[in-house]
């Protein structure tokens, strides 16, 4: 099946459902109704009848609320591989000579592919920190944003910004970093063209400077300003590893939470990328203001960054939803496979009892949705809201036998997906992404990776 379920009333039957309702309800024999892009109805035991419904056999299947990503590098989707072996700061100065010579095509592409590769592993929202803006590479957001609504993801992007280079102490090369104005001028422009504030929205516009060693404190009080008025949302990356805490100390005499809390970057519409090296203090102050994390264990691994606090988070009260981080530091890319490795860090850590695999998999729906303030249209299985669904094969050799099918699918291999649905339009059935061709997606990045490595 390769239509669009737009415009038509779609049933699923005969499959486990796991809501994420308030209540966490879930049903062994359910079915899920969508109409156009809402769910309508959703229950236990045989679905009602809808006049010439197209009903979907569900056997076997288990039907989740589609995975929310909140923090990604989209553009790195053509740079995987490199520095396998380094510290942050190391796989840093190894790659920002490579990305300095991305353009819009190179990013559509990459876009394209990273994209790709979240719809087949259940992802139906994501956002996008691109804080690379090389000068006379074309539009680079509009190339990311052309991306998204080519493969057919809810899309934040997060234009991203670096305006303190190596010669003024900052991290990145001198040659990567924009001018404060230009930066301002040029969020306020992708704001004006893109952000759609509407119910129901597809694309969301966040202001993103990209970390306290790559940006000055002028930006991040002026971009504050400038989100706060237009009434976007804030992202930036924060406590990532323990050299940023020593930059921190030195230069600022705090520690990150801190800095971030004195330069007004902390609220409710704020939320921070990896949030890995935290004292008691510094979840308080995200408890107390609102600020959420993207929890991004993955790359926290395979950068040697440490394992976050994700339990503690939660226990004391921060909003934490999940990233697969960018695609050079996490070449998997897969945000069910984030689910399973914030249960597996926390149970290393904590015991067995630290997070449950509902717990892991809440993360990963109602708890992204919330921190990027969208739980009243995404994230669960509920009447009105948006039909942002994934629906996954458990009856195959992987997996049939398993007795739990959240355990199935969280602590299993990834499982094909039957189907996933993004505002009510088919953008995968039976394991293939229906709204491009992979095959040619493939062949691009492929060139666009030895493009951008001859350049480097």
């Amino acid at each position: 099946m390769t239509e669009s379920a737009l415009g038509t009333t779609l049933v699923i039957a005969n499959a486990h459902v796991v809501t994420m309702d308030g209540d966490r309800s879930e049903y062994s024999d359910g079915y899920v109704v969508i109409s156009g892009n809402k769910i309508v109805d959703v229950g236990s035991g045989k679905a009602p009848a809808y006049p010439n419904a197209h009903v979907i056999d569900g056997s076997g299947c288990l039907i989740t609320p589609g995975l929310v990503n909140t923090h990604h590098h989209l553009y790195q989707w053509i740079t995987r591989g490199l520095a396998a072996d380094s510290t942050l700061f190391e796989w840093l100065t190894t790659l920002y000579p490579v990305w300095a010579g991305i353009d819009a095509d190179a990013v559509h592409v990459a876009a394209t592919g990273g994209l790709t590769w979240l719809a087949k592993t259940g992802c139906t929202t994501t956002t996008d920190h691109h804080y690379v803006v090389p000068r006379d590479a074309g539009d680079v957001f509009e190339a990311e944003i052309t991306a998204a609504a080519q493969v057919g993801l809810r899309f934040h992007p997060c234009r991203g910004s670096m305006d303190l280079g190596q010669s003024s102490g900052g991290l990145p090369p001198d040659h990567v970093v924009e001018k404060l104005d230009d930066i301002l001028t040029g969020t306020q422009s992708v704001i004006d063209r893109w952000h759609d504030p509407n119910t129901g929205s597809m694309l969301q516009i966040a202001v993103a400077p990209c970390s306290p060693f790559s940006v000055t404190e002028s930006l991040l009080r002026e971009s504050a300003t400038l989100a706060r008025e237009n009434g976007v949302r804030m992202h930036t990356h924060l406590a990532e590893t323990l050299d940023e805490e020593r930059f921190c100390r030195e230069l600022f005499g705090c520690t990150p939470v801190e800095y971030m809390e004195r330069v007004g970057w902390v609220g409710p519409d704020v939320w921070y990328a990896h949030a890995v090296h935290l004292d008691d203090a510094g979840i308080e102050t995200m408890a107390r203001t609102g600020t959420a994390a993207a929890h991004c264990p993955t790359s926290n691994a395979r950068l040697g960054a440490g394992i976050a606090r994700a339990a503690d988070l939660v226990n004391g009260g921060v909003t934490v939803g999940l990233g697969v981080d960018g695609a050079a530091s996490n070449e998997a890319c897969s945000l069910i496979e984030e689910s399973r490795h914030a249960l597996l860090f926390a149970r290393a850590k904590g015991g067995p009892q630290t997070m449950t695999v509902r717990k892991a998999l809440e993360l990963g729906t109602i708890g992204g949705a919330r921190v990027l303030g969208r739980d009243s249209e995404i994230g669960s299985i509920e009447v009105g809201k948006l039909a942002d669904l994934a629906v996954w094969k458990l009856d195959t050799v992987a997996h049939a036998g398993i007795t739990d099918p959240v355990a199935a699918l969280v602590l299993g291999s990834t499982p094909p997906l039957k189907l996933l649905l993004v505002n009510g339009r088919i953008v995968v059935a039976d394991g293939r992404v229906t709204t491009v061709d992979e095959d040619v997606v493939a062949s691009d990045v492929a060139r666009a990776h030895r493009d951008l490595l001859g350049k480097a």
